[in-house]
């Protein structure tokens, strides 16, 4: 059941995230953390997010604005690093509360308390008419670089951040999803190093032990983004934006409660 879970998860958020720029990581750690501990989570999500990736990018990247993917990604993949580094220490911090619901036991922690309110502000701000009216000039890029890299790090969850910013660069529809797409990239390749010689002593004996569901993940996200491509063309950027709105505010809520 494990298997089809994880796989089932790939799939349809595989297929959010070609929409809004973001999703895939967000959503299938947490269903990953069902059954492993959450270092081994964000490292196995980690894997299939970088393969996804390659693959949509093999797909759209004809369509990805190079110029602002430096400007943003560079930045990113220093404090992806950090944050990869961190994480570490924040699985060490115990939980700050603790409450059941529905028969579960839920933890309320500093990270996940801290992504989810930014996440729901930029959702908030998102929603508000004049903020849409408003458009971040290409200084702000690499300060939305650092932020995404340094949470994505940290935890997985880099694309809320990233999509809050690049939603507002100026880009088309295809040109917002593969530009996101080369940041993702450059993310996930610096996380990965990072992971695999600070949280991993035998980065082998992971990578067997996980084999099987990272690569069901990864098949499943493939063909959800192969879809989610060739749906693309037919949603408008109103509907791209409010997809961007609707999950941030989803995931942002459920990250601040330790439901995510």
């Amino acid at each position: 059941m494990e298997l089809v879970l994880i796989g089932l998860t790939a799939l349809l958020a595989a297929g959010l995230t070609l929409f809004s720029g973001f999703g895939l990581g967000t959503i299938l750690m947490p269903a990953f953390a069902l059954f492993v501990p959450v270092p081994v989570a964000i490292a196995a999500t980690a894997v299939v997010h970088f393969l996804n990736n390659l693959f949509k990018l093999g797909l759209l990247a004809k369509k990805a604005d190079w110029r602002v993917a430096a400007l943003f990604g560079l930045p990113a993949m220093l404090a992806s690093v950090v944050g990869a580094r961190l994480l570490g220490l924040f699985a060490r911090v115990p939980p700050l509360a603790s409450y059941r619901m529905g028969g579960a036991t839920f933890g309320i922690t500093v990270l996940n308390l801290t992504i989810g309110i930014l996440v729901v502000c930029f959702a908030l701000l998102e929603l508000w008419p004049r903020f849409r009216r408003l458009a971040f000039s290409a200084r702000w890029l690499p300060t939305g670089g650092l932020l995404s890299g340094f949470f994505g790090g940290l935890s997985g969850n880099q694309g809320a951040l990233r999509a809050a910013f690049l939603v507002k660069a100026g880009l088309s529809k295809e040109s917002f999803v593969a530009t996101g797409v080369v940041v993702a990239i450059a993310v996930d390749a610096s996380r990965l190093s990072v992971y695999g010689t600070q949280l991993f002593r035998e980065p082998l004996s992971f990578l067997r032990g996980m084999a099987e569901p990272v690569a069901i993940a990864v098949v499943c996200a493939f063909t959800g983004s192969f879809v989610g491509r060739r749906m693309l063309g037919k949603v408008t950027i109103r509907a791209v934006r409010l997809a961007v709105v609707a999950a941030m505010l989803l995931i942002g809520t459920g990250l601040a409660m330790g439901v995510v």
